[in-house]
Protein backbone atom coordinates (compact mmCIF):
# COMPACT_ATOMS: atom_id res chain seq x y z
CA UNK A 1 0.00 0.00 0.00
CA UNK A 2 1.25 3.51 -0.88
CA UNK A 3 2.25 5.59 2.15
CA UNK A 4 0.25 8.84 2.63
CA UNK A 5 3.36 10.98 2.25
CA UNK A 6 4.61 9.17 -0.87
CA UNK A 7 4.53 11.19 -4.12
CA UNK A 8 1.90 10.14 -6.66
CA UNK A 9 3.17 8.04 -9.54
CA UNK A 10 2.80 9.55 -12.96
CA UNK A 11 2.14 7.68 -16.19
CA UNK A 12 5.78 8.34 -17.08
CA UNK A 13 6.93 6.72 -13.84
CA UNK A 14 4.86 3.60 -14.56
CA UNK A 15 6.09 3.45 -18.16
CA UNK A 16 9.70 3.84 -17.09
CA UNK A 17 9.35 1.14 -14.46
CA UNK A 18 7.76 -1.27 -16.92
CA UNK A 19 10.48 -0.60 -19.46
CA UNK A 20 13.06 -1.35 -16.78
CA UNK A 21 11.21 -4.57 -15.94
CA UNK A 22 10.04 -5.93 -19.32
CA UNK A 23 9.18 -9.39 -17.91
CA UNK A 24 6.77 -8.06 -15.26
CA UNK A 25 3.60 -9.21 -17.05
CA UNK A 26 5.22 -12.54 -17.83
CA UNK A 27 5.81 -12.99 -14.10
CA UNK A 28 2.24 -11.83 -13.31
CA UNK A 29 0.01 -13.01 -16.20
CA UNK A 30 -3.12 -12.79 -14.03
CA UNK A 31 -2.91 -8.99 -14.32
CA UNK A 32 -3.38 -9.04 -18.08
CA UNK A 33 -7.01 -10.05 -17.73
CA UNK A 34 -7.66 -6.94 -15.61
CA UNK A 35 -6.09 -4.40 -17.96
CA UNK A 36 -7.94 -2.12 -20.37
CA UNK A 37 -6.33 -3.06 -23.67
CA UNK A 38 -5.44 -0.71 -26.55
CA UNK A 39 -6.71 -1.22 -30.13
CA UNK A 40 -4.82 -3.89 -32.04
CA UNK A 41 -3.40 -1.48 -34.64
CA UNK A 42 -1.16 0.89 -32.64
CA UNK A 43 1.77 1.14 -35.02
CA UNK A 44 5.21 -0.40 -34.95
CA UNK A 45 6.92 -1.23 -31.68
CA UNK A 46 3.72 -1.63 -29.65
CA UNK A 47 3.14 -5.01 -27.93
CA UNK A 48 -0.23 -6.52 -28.85
CA UNK A 49 -1.68 -7.23 -25.41
CA UNK A 50 -4.99 -8.17 -26.97
CA UNK A 51 -3.24 -10.93 -28.89
CA UNK A 52 -1.56 -12.09 -25.72
CA UNK A 53 -4.84 -12.16 -23.83
CA UNK A 54 -6.55 -13.98 -26.71
CA UNK A 55 -3.83 -16.64 -26.68
CA UNK A 56 -4.24 -17.02 -22.92
CA UNK A 57 -8.00 -17.38 -23.25
CA UNK A 58 -7.61 -19.89 -26.08
CA UNK A 59 -5.33 -21.92 -23.83
CA UNK A 60 -7.93 -21.86 -21.08
CA UNK A 61 -10.67 -22.91 -23.50
CA UNK A 62 -8.53 -25.77 -24.82
CA UNK A 63 -7.86 -26.99 -21.28
CA UNK A 64 -11.57 -26.82 -20.45
CA UNK A 65 -12.40 -28.76 -23.62
CA UNK A 66 -9.85 -31.43 -22.72
CA UNK A 67 -11.32 -31.71 -19.22
CA UNK A 68 -14.83 -31.91 -20.67
CA UNK A 69 -13.82 -34.68 -23.11
CA UNK A 70 -12.13 -36.62 -20.30
CA UNK A 71 -15.23 -36.24 -18.13
CA UNK A 72 -17.55 -37.42 -20.92
CA UNK A 73 -15.30 -40.39 -21.69
CA UNK A 74 -15.18 -41.39 -18.02
CA UNK A 75 -18.96 -40.96 -17.67
CA UNK A 76 -19.61 -43.17 -20.70
CA UNK A 77 -17.21 -45.82 -19.40
CA UNK A 78 -18.85 -45.76 -15.96
CA UNK A 79 -22.31 -46.00 -17.53
CA UNK A 80 -21.22 -48.93 -19.69
CA UNK A 81 -19.70 -50.71 -16.68
CA UNK A 82 -22.85 -50.12 -14.66
CA UNK A 83 -25.01 -51.61 -17.41
CA UNK A 84 -22.75 -54.66 -17.62
CA UNK A 85 -22.85 -55.26 -13.86
CA UNK A 86 -26.63 -54.88 -13.78
CA UNK A 87 -26.98 -57.41 -16.61
CA UNK A 88 -24.68 -59.82 -14.76
CA UNK A 89 -26.73 -59.47 -11.58
CA UNK A 90 -29.93 -60.26 -13.47
CA UNK A 91 -28.31 -63.45 -14.80
CA UNK A 92 -27.39 -64.47 -11.25
CA UNK A 93 -30.91 -63.82 -10.00
CA UNK A 94 -32.42 -65.77 -12.91
CA UNK A 95 -30.56 -68.98 -12.07
CA UNK A 96 -33.05 -71.81 -11.52
CA UNK A 97 -30.73 -74.03 -9.50
CA UNK A 98 -27.54 -73.85 -7.48
CA UNK A 99 -25.69 -75.65 -10.27
CA UNK A 100 -26.91 -73.10 -12.81
CA UNK A 101 -25.82 -70.26 -10.52
CA UNK A 102 -22.27 -71.64 -10.32
CA UNK A 103 -22.25 -72.24 -14.08
CA UNK A 104 -23.33 -68.62 -14.63
CA UNK A 105 -20.44 -67.40 -12.48
CA UNK A 106 -17.82 -69.50 -14.26
CA UNK A 107 -18.99 -68.95 -17.84
CA UNK A 108 -21.46 -66.09 -18.29
CA UNK A 109 -19.96 -63.43 -16.02
CA UNK A 110 -16.79 -63.22 -18.08
CA UNK A 111 -18.78 -62.45 -21.23
CA UNK A 112 -21.21 -60.09 -19.52
CA UNK A 113 -18.45 -58.09 -17.80
CA UNK A 114 -16.00 -58.20 -20.73
CA UNK A 115 -13.43 -60.07 -18.66
CA UNK A 116 -11.02 -62.83 -19.56
CA UNK A 117 -11.31 -65.07 -16.51
CA UNK A 118 -13.84 -65.33 -13.67
CA UNK A 119 -13.42 -67.93 -10.93
CA UNK A 120 -15.09 -68.84 -7.67
CA UNK A 121 -12.74 -69.96 -4.89
CA UNK A 122 -13.80 -71.96 -1.85
CA UNK A 123 -11.48 -72.84 1.02
CA UNK A 124 -11.15 -76.48 2.01
CA UNK A 125 -11.65 -77.29 5.66
CA UNK A 126 -8.83 -78.58 7.82
CA UNK A 127 -7.84 -82.10 6.81
CA UNK A 128 -9.53 -82.00 3.38
CA UNK A 129 -7.49 -82.60 0.24
CA UNK A 130 -8.07 -79.45 -1.83
CA UNK A 131 -6.41 -80.88 -4.93
CA UNK A 132 -8.74 -83.85 -5.00
CA UNK A 133 -11.81 -81.60 -4.90
CA UNK A 134 -10.95 -79.32 -7.82
CA UNK A 135 -13.63 -78.88 -10.47
CA UNK A 136 -13.96 -76.96 -13.70
CA UNK A 137 -16.31 -74.41 -12.11
CA UNK A 138 -15.08 -74.03 -8.52
CA UNK A 139 -11.46 -73.81 -7.40
CA UNK A 140 -10.76 -75.32 -3.98
CA UNK A 141 -7.88 -73.67 -2.10
CA UNK A 142 -6.21 -74.47 1.17
CA UNK A 143 -7.41 -73.17 4.54
CA UNK A 144 -6.44 -69.54 5.14
CA UNK A 145 -5.68 -68.85 1.47
CA UNK A 146 -8.36 -66.16 1.08
CA UNK A 147 -7.35 -64.37 4.28
CA UNK A 148 -3.74 -64.46 3.09
CA UNK A 149 -4.67 -62.68 -0.12
CA UNK A 150 -7.17 -60.18 1.27
CA UNK A 151 -6.03 -59.70 4.85
CA UNK A 152 -8.80 -57.79 6.59
CA UNK A 153 -10.15 -56.32 3.36
CA UNK A 154 -13.43 -57.27 1.75
CA UNK A 155 -12.19 -56.40 -1.73
CA UNK A 156 -8.80 -55.89 -3.39
CA UNK A 157 -8.11 -54.30 -6.79
CA UNK A 158 -4.70 -54.86 -8.35
CA UNK A 159 -3.23 -53.59 -11.62
CA UNK A 160 -0.25 -54.72 -13.70
CA UNK A 161 -0.03 -58.17 -12.11
CA UNK A 162 0.77 -61.65 -13.32
CA UNK A 163 -2.18 -63.98 -12.91
CA UNK A 164 -1.83 -66.64 -10.23
CA UNK A 165 -2.75 -70.20 -11.19
CA UNK A 166 -4.01 -70.86 -7.68
CA UNK A 167 -6.70 -68.23 -8.28
CA UNK A 168 -7.35 -68.40 -12.01
CA UNK A 169 -6.32 -71.91 -12.97
CA UNK A 170 -5.47 -72.45 -16.63
CA UNK A 171 -6.57 -68.89 -17.46
CA UNK A 172 -3.93 -67.29 -15.21
CA UNK A 173 -1.68 -66.47 -18.17
CA UNK A 174 -4.30 -64.06 -19.51
CA UNK A 175 -4.63 -62.03 -16.33
CA UNK A 176 -2.86 -58.66 -15.98
CA UNK A 177 -5.23 -56.99 -13.50
CA UNK A 178 -7.66 -58.46 -11.01
CA UNK A 179 -10.46 -57.84 -8.53
CA UNK A 180 -10.69 -60.20 -5.55
CA UNK A 181 -14.00 -60.04 -3.66
CA UNK A 182 -14.65 -61.84 -0.38
CA UNK A 183 -18.04 -63.59 -0.21
CA UNK A 184 -19.50 -63.75 3.29
CA UNK A 185 -22.09 -66.47 2.68
CA UNK A 186 -22.68 -67.55 6.28
CA UNK A 187 -20.73 -68.44 9.43
CA UNK A 188 -21.33 -72.13 8.70
CA UNK A 189 -19.89 -72.14 5.15
CA UNK A 190 -16.21 -72.12 4.17
CA UNK A 191 -14.60 -68.83 3.12
CA UNK A 192 -15.32 -67.95 -0.53
CA UNK A 193 -13.90 -65.49 -3.00
CA UNK A 194 -14.98 -64.19 -6.42
CA UNK A 195 -11.98 -63.47 -8.65
CA UNK A 196 -12.29 -61.27 -11.76
CA UNK A 197 -9.35 -61.18 -14.14
CA UNK A 198 -8.60 -59.06 -17.22
CA UNK A 199 -5.81 -58.94 -19.77
CA UNK A 200 -5.98 -55.12 -19.57
CA UNK A 201 -3.34 -54.10 -16.96
CA UNK A 202 -5.50 -51.14 -15.88
CA UNK A 203 -8.95 -52.72 -16.01
CA UNK A 204 -8.76 -52.94 -12.22
CA UNK A 205 -6.52 -50.64 -10.21
CA UNK A 206 -6.30 -49.53 -6.57
CA UNK A 207 -7.63 -46.03 -7.27
CA UNK A 208 -10.88 -47.02 -8.96
CA UNK A 209 -14.30 -46.93 -7.33
CA UNK A 210 -15.40 -50.24 -5.84
CA UNK A 211 -19.17 -49.81 -5.45
CA UNK A 212 -20.17 -51.82 -8.54
CA UNK A 213 -17.87 -54.82 -8.12
CA UNK A 214 -18.58 -54.80 -4.38
CA UNK A 215 -22.32 -54.83 -5.06
CA UNK A 216 -21.87 -57.72 -7.49
CA UNK A 217 -20.15 -59.67 -4.73
CA UNK A 218 -22.89 -58.90 -2.22
CA UNK A 219 -25.57 -60.10 -4.64
CA UNK A 220 -23.67 -63.31 -5.41
CA UNK A 221 -23.16 -64.19 -1.76
CA UNK A 222 -26.89 -63.76 -1.13
CA UNK A 223 -27.73 -65.93 -4.12
CA UNK A 224 -25.43 -68.68 -2.84
CA UNK A 225 -26.86 -68.36 0.67
CA UNK A 226 -30.41 -68.60 -0.66
CA UNK A 227 -29.73 -71.77 -2.66
CA UNK A 228 -27.84 -73.41 0.21
CA UNK A 229 -30.69 -72.59 2.57
CA UNK A 230 -33.20 -74.07 0.11
CA UNK A 231 -31.09 -77.21 -0.27
CA UNK A 232 -30.89 -77.56 3.52
CA UNK A 233 -34.65 -77.25 3.88
CA UNK A 234 -35.25 -79.80 1.12
CA UNK A 235 -32.81 -82.17 2.77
Amino acid sequence: MKRPDSPALSAGDVSAWLLAHPDFLVQHPELVGRLALPPRDRGEGVIDLQGYQAERLRGQVDRLKDQQRAFITASRANHNTQNRVHAAILFLLDAESFEQLIHTVSTDLGVLLDLDVVTLLVEATEGEDSAAQQSAEVRIVGPGEIARRLGGQELALESDVAGDETVFGAGAGLVRSQALIRLNVSPETPSCLLALGSRDPEMFHPGMRTELVGFLGRVLERCIRSWLTTAGQDG
